[in-house]
């Protein structure tokens, strides 16, 4: 069976696993299986932290599961990000090397400097070299032969930032040799662009 693991947004700083299921009945319907992964979130956890973690839970899951066919992240916002950390992972350290087969980023953020001086950091506290070392555009791998296919999806009605970082982070991915695809959806804004996917007709729930 297919995995699917969703990473909540927030800011990094609220929100949580327990609220991320509205996604799941119309995959689960379709035969995939539905992981919510938490992470600490601020002022608890730090960046380096939540990265961490989420990589860590990618490794518990292939421990426990050997009948996985795939895994696919799907992260939102925040959880973008973090999403997209872990397609920079080297997994060297984690003794296991996921195979994940597709990642959809929708409204995500992949450069942390420019929310260092913002209400953002407030809670996250992060200093520049902090911020630098967990920014997916300053860390992209290049592509390996099994590298898995990425969707960066964004909204018509996201903010002119979270749009150009999305079109900045996939033209990053594709220079690398990243399978790129970039959907911009009509009628919807930073909000409602991931809670749709509770409805089966919804365009990226298909996708």
């Amino acid at each position: 069976f297919p995995v699917l693991v969703y990473i909540h947004g927030g800011y990094w700083q609220c929100l949580s696993k327990e609220e991320s299921g509205f996604a799941a009945p119309p995959l689960v319907s379709q035969g995939v299986a539905v992981v919510a992964v938490g992470y600490d979130t601020a002022p608890k956890g730090h960046m380096d932290a939540m990265v961490r973690q989420v990589r860590r839970s990618l490794a518990f899951l292939v421990r426990r599961y050997a009948g996985m066919r795939g895994l696919y992240l799907c992260g939102h916002s925040a959880g973008a990000h973090l999403a997209a950390m872990v397609l920079a992972t080297d997994w060297t350290e984690y003794g296991v090397v996921p195979d994940i087969k597709g990642a959809v980023l929708v409204s995500g953020i992949y450069d942390l400097e420019p929310i260092l001086h913002t209400y953002v950091n407030d809670a996250l506290n992060m200093s520049r070299e902090v911020a630098q070392r967990n920014s997916p555009m300053l860390c992209v791998p290049p592509a390996a032969p099994n590298s898995c296919e990425v969707l960066v999806a964004m909204a018509q009605h996201d903010s002119p930032e979270f749009r150009r970082q999305s079109q900045e982070y996939g033209q990053a991915l594709r220079a690398a040799g990243w399978s790129v695809s970039l959907l911009d959806l009509a009628g919807v804004d930073h909000f409602d662009i991931i809670e749709k996917l509770s409805e089966e007709s919804y365009v990226l729930t298909q996708v």
